[in-house]
Parts: structure tokens; C-alpha cells; sequence
């Protein structure tokens, strides 16, 4: 393979091979997700107006995760403020405000969802798209909303 080809695959060529073959449905809409919250906000739209102009039919789980940030974003934006010490949301990475926002909306929303994989998703996500140091980041301010966001859920 060229070094142009295996220069290409990216942070994602470090994916294990397993993963690769058997590529994860949530995992992938969670990726796809962040794109398009990312496009809305750069573009300064809706996120469903984002959703509505894409090309290829949208999956159901991405839709919802988009869907769900924008139907709660107040919500999960005063929660990030409130945990995210010295940081304000418009000083964050763009990247960081949304892939907290994605798994701030799993923690408040989608019980069946482990709390260990909603984090391990978002420092992910955060390690491949965004700064060196969002992985830290977003894994504090996330440890930090869960027993916020997920006790509310037992109390509903």
C-alpha cells in the first residue's frame, strides 16, 4: 500500500482489526452524529435542518442522538457550564461542546446505555477529532455530569 493510502485511514486506522470487520452500529452513529451537530452549529442552522438536507436517508439512532441534543441542548449546555470548571461553552473546541452534548444526552436520556461506554465513546470521539488534551477533558466534565444527569432519571 502506497504511503499515501495508509496516511489516509488516519486516527481511524488505529482501530483494532475486529473492529474493523464488525464495525459498531452505535459507535459509527455516535461519529455521525458529531459531524452533523458540528455542520449545524459552523453553519450557524438547526441541527434538523441539517438532517433534512442530507442526501442519504439518516439511521434512526443518529437522528435520535441529533435530534435529542437539539430538544435538550439548553438543559445539556447548563450542566456542561455548571461542570466544566474555568471553561465557558463558546471557549470550548466545537468538537468538545458537541461530543459532550451527544453523551450528555445518552447519560439524561438513554438509561440502557452503560454509563462506562458513554463515557469511553465520547473520550473517543473527543482523542480522534478533536486537541490532544479533549480526551482529559471531556472524561472530567462527563465523570462529573453523570451523577447529575443519570440520578435525575430515577427520580423521573
Amino acid at each position: 500500500m502506497s504511503q499515501r493510502g495508509s496516511s489516509q485511514r488516519g486516527r481511524r486506522g488505529s482501530r483494532s482489526a475486529a473492529s474493523v470487520r464488525h464495525p459498531d452500529d452505535r459507535t459509527d452513529a455516535r461519529e455521525r452524529a458529531l459531524i452533523l451537530l458540528y455542520e449545524a452549529e459552523s453553519k450557524d442552522v438547526s441541527p434538523r435542518e441539517v438532517l433534512a438536507h442530507q442526501v442519504l436517508p439518516t439511521d434512526a439512532l443518529t437522528r435520535a442522538l441529533v435530534e435529542g441534543v437539539e430538544e435538550h441542548q439548553a438543559r445539556l449546555d447548563a450542566s456542561i457550564s455548571a461542570h466544566a470548571k474555568g471553561w465557558t461553552l463558546a471557549r470550548m473546541p466545537a468538537i468538545d461542546r458537541n461530543v459532550l452534548r451527544i453523551a450528555g444526552f445518552e447519560l439524561l436520556c438513554l438509561p440502557e446505555v452503560p454509563v462506562a461506554v458513554v463515557l469511553d465513546e465520547a473520550v473517543e470521539l473527543a482523542k480522534r477529532f478533536s486537541t490532544d488534551d479533549s480526551g482529559r477533558f471531556v472524561n472530567g466534565v462527563l465523570s462529573a455530569l453523570v451523577s447529575e444527569l443519570r440520578v435525575e432519571l430515577q427520580h423521573d
